[in-house]
């Protein structure tokens, strides 16, 4: 059983898209992040260190949305959950990137993109955990 520490609505200019006016002009990006973290060692301990410290966090997912620019916001989500998921207390993270300012020819609110990734755990998808080898 995990909690939930979300941050919503993280503002981001970048350059991505498949166009070459979205890659010169840049757009808005908004990104809004849910985590699956054990907060009970924080909890007791009251102690930021037990914690995903959240603001150090957006820092990063910001660096990692204004970095080089990708086609895709799949890409761009995908990036965004691996950074999310390098902070070892984070068990699964869900992430949703908005381009509000799509091209699309018609009247439209949003175009969102979300995913659910989860930390690798050894022995998943049938593999074995990496065993320690003797020494001859």
């Amino acid at each position: 059983m995990t909690d939930e520490l979300s941050i919503l609505g993280i503002e981001c200019f970048a350059h991505h898209g498949v166009f070459g006016h979205e890659r010169r002009d840049g757009q808005v990006f908004v990104i809004d992040l849910t985590l699956g973290v054990d907060t009970r060692p924080a909890a007791a301990s009251d102690d930021l260190a037990e914690t995903v410290d959240y603001g150090g966090l957006v820092d990063r997912v910001v660096a990692a949305v204004q970095r080089d620019p990708v086609d895709l916001i799949e890409t761009l989500a995908q990036r965004i959950a691996d950074v999310a998921l390098l902070d070892g207390r984070v068990e699964w993270a869900r992430v949703t990137v908005h381009k509000p300012d799509a091209p699309i020819q018609a009247t439209f609110d949003d175009v969102r993109l979300t995913i659910t990734r989860h930390r690798e755990v050894a022995g998943a998808a049938g593999t074995e955990p990496e065993r320690p080898r003797p020494q001859p």
